[in-house]
């Protein structure tokens, strides 16, 4: 047999590796697969809220303990999501996302088995660690698999989910709740979870592990990042309701995430290998885009929170009414993302950014007429806006943030990515609670020193609902009075929201400019998966 010229082994070796990062159809389906279990995670953020009046008549659960069945699926996948680039690298991509599906889909029935509220808390936790491990995973696949020649088909796909999912939860969580029963919004994990646990473990084959590395796990890092990161959580979550620090748990926790986050840091740039690797925040794209993920988070969170809110608190409406009403901006969203996935390969990234931004904050400012007569009418299009806007926003910045690092960087940096997207919707969260809270006690004052017995036409109107409710047998005095109360209350209320809008627009038209200071990510080199 003949030797193997020079040039032939030369050209081996990086034959071997093209073949070893070609796109196959079963890379293709694996990823599909990971994104399902993405959706499966970040819906059940938020596919309890409109149904937790449900879940605590079920269990007998207090007003107080009722509200630990979302805050403790966040506080464990806020710990977990920065943790899983650690664990990839270590475990590889395959293990880790298949026990992470495989756990979250058994957490998921033992949810739905609960028979106390202390069950439920514990399984909502576990569920939201184990589900944290799927989300980044997605991210990083995206960007070390595919080239960037397919990222605006592959983009759009991970944005629409990391968009849609939140935004549908409530519609999703009250169709269930009020067809089936809230077991249901667990239940619903269980087949699906099973085949995406099954399709990890058989396709995914994108890296391996370096099990070597559990000789470095760094169990102190991992203490102190659950401390800092569970802190800031949980005083984001329970500071608004309970007057901050005026609240001892509140006031301890805030201490434990202080000392948390100083050693986090510490141990994280002093130690070869940090659970949780900051070096990406050297890239320009990634920082700037990190601080966009972190607003886009405010914006994501923070509307899909306010306009169930509102729908409740001030129109009156059940968790299915508010669901068949915000899911305008879902439906917008999903027929916007091809429209993303086009723009995104045939103009500058910065520029779609931009036009994002002004869009979104453009829907925030039509809101700000909002009356207390509002209805799916008046809200549609601000919706139509913000969904169409989310879109627009979300591809750009995933590429330009993680379109520019090298693939060593990208299991941490994906982790880190989607954190500040979380932390960003807790802290928006926290924010708008504290100012609505804040801003109904000063306008109903201000509204109330206007209505006084020298205003010729507030007289007027009690004098109309005393005679009204006098000759129904009611005291029209004193029932007058209270509807006068209720009416100022509920015009304050509207005037709070209006002021979170008026706050959120600003917020997203001051940033839009910041789109100009990132870099184009490169359009065709492929990013080596190794």
């Amino acid at each position: 047999m003949s030797a193997t010229s020079p040039a032939m082994q030369g050209t081996a070796p990086a034959a071997a590796a093209a073949d070893d990062n070609a796109l196959t159809p079963r890379r293709v389906l694996a990823f599909m697969v990971m994104v399902f279990g993405m959706f499966m995670a970040i819906l059940d953020i938020q596919i309890v809220s409109a149904s937790l009046p449900d879940i605590q008549a079920g269990l007998g659960a207090s007003a107080d303990e009722i509200s630990w069945v979302q805050t403790s699926y966040l506080i464990a996948e806020v710990i977990m999501i920065p943790l899983s680039g650690f664990l990839a690298r270590m475990m590889s991509t395959r293990v880790l996302f298949t026990i992470a599906a495989a756990g979250f889909t058994a957490s998921s029935l033992m949810c739905a088995t609960s028979s106390s509220i202390g069950e439920m808390i514990l399984w909502r936790g576990l569920q939201g660690f184990l589900g944290g491990g799927m989300i980044p995973a997605v991210f990083a696949a995206a960007f070390t698999i595919f080239p960037p020649s397919k990222r605006s088909t592959v983009s759009p796909i991970i944005g629409l989910i990391a968009t849609l999912a939140p935004t549908v939860g409530p519609t999703v969580g009250g169709f269930l709740s009020a067809t089936f029963s809230w077991h249901w919004l667990f239940l619903v994990n269980v087949i699906p979870g099973i085949g995406v646990a099954i399709g990890a473990w058989m396709l995914i084959d994108f890296d391996k592990p370096n099990w070597k590395l559990l000789n470095k796990f760094d169990w102190w890092g991992l203490l102190a990042l659950a401390g800092f990161l569970g802190g800031m959580e949980f005083v984001l979550e329970e500071g608004p309701a309970n007057d901050w620090f005026d609240d001892h748990a509140v006031a301890a926790l805030a201490i434990i995430m202080v000392v948390g986050g100083i050693v986090t840091f510490w141990r994280a740039f002093t130690r070869d290998e940090p659970l949780v690797d900051f070096s990406a925040f050297a890239n320009t794209n990634f920082a700037v885009g990190s601080v966009f993920s972190f607003t886009m988070g405010i914006g994501l969170y923070g509307l899909t929170y306010l306009y169930p809110l509102y729908l409740g608190s001030v129109r009156g409406y059940d968790a299915l009414m508010i669901g068949q009403t915000v899911f305008v901006s879902g439906l917008a969203m999903f027929c916007t993302a091809p429209l993303a996935g086009i723009l995104s390969a045939k103009m500058d990234l910065r520029l779609m950014l931009l036009i994002g931004f002004i869009g979104f904050a453009g829907s925030t400012w039509m809101l700000t007429g909002l009356t207390a007569d509002w209805d799916f009418k008046e809200l549609m299009w601000p919706q139509i806006f913000r969904g169409m806007s989310l879109m627009l926003c979300m591809v750009p910045i995933n590429n330009l943030a993680l379109g520019t690092l090298p693939a060593d960087k990208m299991k941490g940096a994906s982790g880190l990515y989607n954190l500040m997207r979380n932390l960003g919707g807790a802290v928006g969260l926290a924010l708008i609670n504290t100012i609505l809270s804040d801003r109904r006690v000063l306008h109903y004052e201000r509204l109330s020193e206007a209505v006084t017995w020298a205003n010729a036409e507030a007289v007027s109107q009690m004098q109309q609902t005393a005679a009204l409710l006098n000759a129904r047998g009611l005291d029209g005095e004193t029932g007058a009075l209270a509807q006068m109360v209720a009416r100022l209350r509920g015009q304050a209320a509207v005037m709070s929201f209006i002021d979170i809008f008026l706050i959120i627009t600003v917020l997203f038209a001051g940033l839009a400019l910041g789109a100009l200071l990132m870099k184009p990510p490169p359009k065709n080199v492929k990013v080596d998966a190794h």
